[in-house]
């Protein structure tokens, strides 16, 4: 008679209670566990944290008689082929299966920020291009072929996508975010979710919550966010990935807030994500985390006492690899220091899950090992069309399109294809010393490709920093434009000027690259300054004196190509700012999203003043708004209509991204001088025109008031539509009438949007 924890025909619930009955306190901890599978053996570490203990991790063999809860990154540590890989997970598979009482396989996960993070798959753009696409749809194809890719090689869980909203650009983290707005984060990163979950991978939210408010942008510093920024901002896409998304896991972040490290806080992990929010997935610690909260926290004195911490908050798995959820935790348990409820209680998540995916059916068998193209041609079309999408054009003085001429292509990062790739891609993240395992074409050969002349008149080299110099002279072979490619190199803790713990002092270039570009601005020759970074930087005046500036996010392997056909005209730069490009290197860490004592005001001498606004880009054609149309009154349950007529008025077809935001004049605490509200990609022929209506509910003016509850208030609301957030040519007002109301978990996290062809 088949027991009943293996009939797949009993609900999940049923399956789970009798498979716990069955296990001893032992077994159900080690579901609880993780193993990192392949150490690293590039050299350097991954990060400098993994051997933050001091101790040696233990092997797989001490720990997997009892049951292993998943195993980490066997793709994602060292440059193997998907065959091998494959071989390897089926090895381990069988080990673990072999071992325990119960034969229950391990979950695999693995990064897949900027597409499956193992040598040799696609490398998509990364988030902040996701979020200067406005695209959602396309981000979720994008989510559905990285998931595809994963789940055919036998991987269970994806480490993405990380919602944390840009506050501060020094940030070295600022590269994985999708921009700087809730609104436009949640509805991306939700995206993402659907397409990673549809594909039937397990998406994990990340980081939850606070992480990019740390002090000064630096990472893993402590946090000091007031209740009301911490709800209305840096929780509020978390609430919309999980319940628009669908989200089956989350990670913690590394931080305290005001002075309690989020891994051991039990309000944000239980409180407010179970709770409050409703999750019923399962909570993984980020990579050490749980060690943190004896070594970097000092919050507990011992392994054993970090685990609990942990344990008690709400952390189900210890990741990358057991230290604190193994024997020191069980101890407690046994001396009845800890409750063996806790254990039982994050067990019981571990398996719902596993069930739901299979993984306790009889007859599971790990992957058959076969060739595998994890970077077909599909994807990488796919990759071109979002890196195209989110190119944005910030300048132009008429130069761009370039027809084809003699183009000299320099700078530090005109002949290096990493300078494309995020340091959540496998050859940034491992560090690869040689082969990239892709074909990642750079900008000079894909212009060449697209028929210019490339030349190079202005000598630059690049150290590991990005420290360049350059001279520039005239000869008679000068070029007609200089194409100079500025920016980042993204790498870890240190190698690069972007990524995880790459954090910047100020917002300057990184290096002499303000000095190589007024080198090369200063020869005469019409140049077009293009910026591939993970970070907006200040450009101060070079962007006034240049003939153009195009800006790219991490553009991923099809960058180079990507941008090629902007800059020739064979593609549109219809990608909007997910940040704000800043004036001055020490004018703002602030973004958009502020009160209005945060903007220009006499009262102080600091002008904050972006020099491109959140949500700015040009397009190769206009477009003017007209006929706003604003539904008057609303009730404080109830919603409005606001609609708009958009017409292109250019000769050539284009993408408008139709922005609409918020404002509340009077409210009972202070908000934000405006905020995104709602967006849609238009696209139009020359002359052609569409009625944009947005639904807008009266919780999308919901806010945390002084008692901190989330309220929705009578009085007037400001409407503003445009093409930027310092661009809003129509402007309107509606009132909500009625009682104050305090909307719940239910409240409506979207704005619909219709568009409808006019003559």
């Amino acid at each position: 008679m088949t027991e009943p924890w293996r009939d797949p025909l009993l609900p999940v619930s049923v399956r789970v209670a009798d498979l716990l009955e069955r296990m001893t306190l032992e077994e159900k901890a080690g579901q609880l566990a993780g193993f990192w599978a392949l150490p690293s053996e590039t050299g350097a570490p991954v990060a400098p944290m993994e051997d933050d203990s001091g101790e040696s991790a233990p092997g797989l063999d001490d720990i997997v008689a009892n049951g292993l809860g998943q195993l980490t990154r066997v793709y994602g540590t060292a440059p193997i082929t998907a065959e091998a890989g494959m071989r390897r997970l089926a090895s381990l598979q069988r080990q673990v299966t072999g071992a325990g009482r119960f034969g229950i396989p391990a979950l695999a996960h693995e990064e897949c920020l900027t597409g499956f993070m193992t040598f040799g798959a696609t490398v998509f753009p990364g988030p902040l291009a996701w979020g200067a696409s406005f695209d959602p749809g396309l981000v979720r194809e994008m989510a559905g072929a990285i998931g595809a890719a994963m789940r055919r090689v036998g991987v269970h869980q994806g480490l993405a996508p990380v919602l944390d909203v840009v506050r501060d650009y020094r940030w070295g983290r600022t590269e994985e975010c999708i921009g700087e707005d809730p609104y436009l984060v949640g509805a991306i990163g939700s995206a993402y979710v659907q397409g990673l979950e549809g594909a039937g991978i397990v998406a994990t939210l990340k980081h939850f919550a606070g992480y990019s408010a740390s002090r000064g942008g630096r990472n893993m510093a402590p946090v000091a966010s007031g209740p009301r920024e911490f709800a209305d901002v840096l929780v509020e896409p978390f609430v919309r990935a999980l319940r628009e998304g669908g989200a089956r896991s989350v990670m913690n972040s590394y931080t305290d807030v005001d002075g309690v490290p989020v891994a051991a806080d039990e309000r944000l992990l239980t409180g407010l994500l179970r709770d409050e929010l409703g999750f019923g997935g399962v909570v993984v610690a980020d990579y050490y985390a749980v060690s943190f909260l004896e070594t970097r926290h000092g919050v507990a004195g011992s392994r054993g006492a970090a685990g609990a911490l942990a344990l008690t908050a709400g952390i189900d798995v210890e990741l990358p690899t057991a230290r604190c959820y193994g024997e020191p935790l069980l101890d407690l348990v046994r001396s009845g220091g800890v409750s063996e409820e806790l254990i039982d209680r994050a067990a019981e998540r571990v398996l719902l899950q596993k069930a739901g995916l299979g993984l306790l059916d009889p007859g599971w068998e790990p992957v058959t090992p076969e060739p595998v193209d994890l970077d077909p041609p599909e994807n990488r079309a796919l990759a071109g069309l979002l890196a195209e999408r989110s190119t944005v054009l910030l300048a132009n003085d008429g130069i761009l399109p370039l027809r084809p001429c003699r183009v000299a292509v320099s700078g530090p990062y005109a002949d290096d294809p990493r300078s494309f790739l995020g340091c959540y891609s496998f050859p940034n993240h491992v560090a690869l010393p040689g082969d990239l395992g892709l074909g990642i074409p750079t900008l000079g050969e894909a212009l060449t490709a697209a028929g210019f002349t490339v030349t190079d008149t202005a000598t630059a080299t690049a150290t590991a920093t990005a420290t360049a110099t350059a001279t520039a002279t005239a000869t008679d072979d000068d070029p007609d434009v200089h194409v100079l490619v500025l920016g980042d190199r993204a790498g870890m803790f240190g190698r690069g000027t972007s990524g995880e713990g790459c954090d910047a002092e100020t917002l300057d270039l990184p290096g002499d690259q303000a000095a190589l570009a007024s080198a090369v601005l200063d020869s005469g020759v019409p140049t077009v300054l293009v910026l591939v970074s993970g970070r907006p930087y200040a450009l101060g005046t070079l962007a006034e004196r240049a003939s153009a500036v195009v800006q790219a996010f991490f553009p991923g392997e099809e960058g180079g190509t990507a941008l090629a056909r902007i800059i020739s005209g064979a593609a549109e730069p219809s990608g909007r700012l997910p940040v704000s490009i800043p004036r001055q290197a020490g004018g703002q860490p602030g973004t958009y999203l502020h009160a209005r004592l945060g903007g220009r005001t006499d009262w102080s001498s600091a002008d904050p003043t972006p020099l491109f606004p959140f949500g700015h880009g040009l397009s190769w054609t206009s477009f003017t708004y007209s006929e706003l149309s604003v539904d008057p009154v609303a009730a404080t349950d109830g919603a409005v209509a606001v609609s708009v007529t958009v017409r292109n008025v250019g000769e050539v077809a284009g993408t408008e991204v139709v922005q609409l935001y918020l404002s509340d004049p009077v409210a009972s605490v202070v908000r934000p001088l405006r905020w995104l509200a709602g967006f849609a990609r238009v696209e139009l022929r020359p002359g052609a025109a569409a009625r944009i209506t947005f639904r807008v509910h009266a919780d999308r003016t919901s806010f945390t008031g002084l008692d901190l509850r989330r309220r929705v208030e009578p009085g007037e609301i400001g409407v503003a539509v445009g093409r930027s957030s310092g661009d809003l040519p129509l402007q309107g007002s509606f009132t909500l009438e009625g009682p104050v109301r305090h909307p719940g978990a239910d409240r409506v996290l979207s704005v619909p949007v219709e568009i409808v062809p006019v003559p």
